[in-house]
């Protein structure tokens, strides 16, 4: 039977590899794309999709309410699946209104629009809605080297206007299920990677500075941790709790690979030595650099996603090394996909580590 989903961000990295796996695995799957279309989100990373009678593409505004009302009444959808968000570290320092506004204000007004297409569907559509909202790691604070990781249990404790953003909104949506009902479930995903992803995150701007002989900026000493998962273990992840979480609650998602920064730089430029060596023979390694911490640097980040592989039996597929070289692969296949969308007034000297 089929059934139309509403996605929300689904011009982003994560949202729009969501979009193209929901659609390939699930041949019963409608897909209503909300995006906005800002920096991060842009019509060429979805362009494939136009002409598919199983996709439709509105763009607007997720804190425009009289919008989203329309969207739910029009296309009656049984899911929605939350990924539009502001979510570099970095612009939420430099610019932290547009963060709560998005990120809180949006979530809340999409979440109040569902609560009213939820209360006015029939008993058995009702019982299957459900209401997914993507969260990130950030909202639980930062590790020490020995401390365990993160958990759904983990008090948060957001460090920047972005995570506290994502804090708040990860508290609207489980105030939605407590109060209203609402069959709301949450993921707290960590750092994704892969195609499609924006030039100025960690990964890609790395390999783009690199291929064009700029340097190679690493904050601080490097030391940073994170926990990566490949974006298409993410989206496979989504996808079953979509289908089978229980309402209310969270599952973390993570790719149980804790890298440095600099482990990440020192891999992605070794990769690149053999895929693309440089003209002149020396190492990218070379154009290393290192640049002064940014404020409230989080050291280290990492998941347990034990709930999620022991109540849905989902797992990450790709190892980090299978991950790195199919990224490294298909930025080297998409230079001008590359420059087009990083077209905007921070350009790839926009530092990109989370």
């Amino acid at each position: 039977m089929e059934r139309t989903l509403l996605v929300t961000g689904g011009a982003g990295f994560i949202g729009s590899n969501f979009v193209r796996h929901l659609l390939a695995v699930d041949g019963a799957a409608r897909v209503v794309n909300l995006d906005k279309l800002t920096y991060a989100g842009n019509r060429a990373t979805i362009a494939d999709l136009d002409g598919d009678d199983r996709y439709t593409f509105v763009q607007g505004d997720i804190c425009d309410a009289k919008l989203a009302a329309r969207l739910f009444a029009d296309h009656q959808p049984a899911a929605v699946v939350h990924f539009a968000a502001e979510s570099h570290v970095d612009r939420s320092i430099d610019a932290p209104e547009e963060f709560l506004l998005t990120n809180v204000l949006g979530t809340f007004r999409l979440l109040d629009a569902a609560r009213q297409h939820w209360k006015a569907l029939p008993a058995e559509r009702a019982a299957a809605f459900r209401f997914l909202h993507v969260s990130t790691d950030e909202v639980y604070g930062s590790l020490g080297p020995d401390d365990p990781a993160f958990s759904e249990t983990t008090p948060f404790a957001p460090n920047s206007p972005y995570a506290a953003s994502k804090a708040g909104s990860d508290h609207f949506a489980r105030a939605y299920f407590h109060t209203y009902g609402l069959p709301v479930v949450t993921t707290n995903c960590s750092n994704n990677y892969g195609p499609h992803q924006f030039p100025e995150k960690l990964i890609p701007l790395m390999i783009l500075n690199a291929l064009d002989g700029k340097p190679l900026p690493i904050y601080g000493d490097g030391g940073n941790v994170r926990d990566w998962l490949y974006v298409g273990d993410h989206c496979s992840a989504v996808a079953r709790v979509l289908a089978a979480g229980r309402p209310g609650e969270t599952y973390n998602v993570g790719g149980n690979h804790e890298r440095t920064n600099l482990q990440i730089v020192d891999t992605l430029c070794a990769t690149l030595d053999r895929l693309r060596p440089r003209a002149d023979g020396k190492s990218y390694i070379e154009q290393k650099t290192f640049v002064a911490d940014r404020p409230g640097h989080d050291r280290r980040y990492a998941i347990n996603s034990a709930k999620l592989q022991s109540e849905l039996g989902w797992s990450p597929q790709e190892t980090f090394e299978s991950g790195i070289e199919k990224t490294i692969r298909w930025y080297l296949d998409n230079r001008a996909w590359c420059e087009r969308v990083s077209a905007d007034k921070y350009g790839r000297e926009r530092l990109g580590q989370g």
